[in-house]
């Protein structure tokens, strides 16, 4: 085996054969002042409802929230890493909003998959953002998959 397929293999998440119906990770991460200070100059989104507490505190949301592209965010962590992991090529994201996430809130993202297309090496997954109780993204990907020895 020459180094290059030697990486892949060592460094491959999940193959398309490895994977069933019903299989599901997570991705948990706890939202800071400083992740929507950085989202916010990394993706040039400077919407005052999430920068400015006076300008939130004005709106429906009472206070400052977090970019909602910040939470699906985390889903992405969860495909790219977890489920079905590095090797995977998103294709399409679905996504509603449901609910503001908040400095101090968890965010813990889900994947599940609910379709194999082994002819197209495609997968599709249930994607769901939820801050306890609360489902704040709600959501399906479609993914590419590598197929044992390509």
């Amino acid at each position: 085996m020459d180094d290059a397929k030697q990486i892949l293999s060592e460094l491959n998440g999940y193959y398309l054969e490895d994977l069933t119906v019903g299989m599901t990770a997570v991705y948990a991460k706890t939202i800071t002042d400083t992740d929507i200070v950085m989202f916010a100059g990394i993706s040039g989104d400077n919407n005052p409802v999430h920068l400015n507490q006076d300008y939130a505190a004005a709106t429906m949301f009472k206070g400052r929230i977090a970019h909602g592209m910040l939470s699906a965010g985390f889903i992405s962590s969860v495909l790219g890493t977890k489920l079905p992991g590095p090797g995977a090529i998103y294709i399409s994201q679905t996504l509603k909003f449901k609910a503001p996430v908040r400095v101090g809130d968890t965010v813990v993202a889900r994947a599940t998959v609910t379709e194999i297309v082994p002819e197209k090496k495609r997968v599709t997954l249930k994607t769901v953002c939820t801050v306890g109780e609360t489902v704040v993204i709600d959501g399906d990907a479609v993914v590419m998959v590598p197929v044992r020895g390509s």
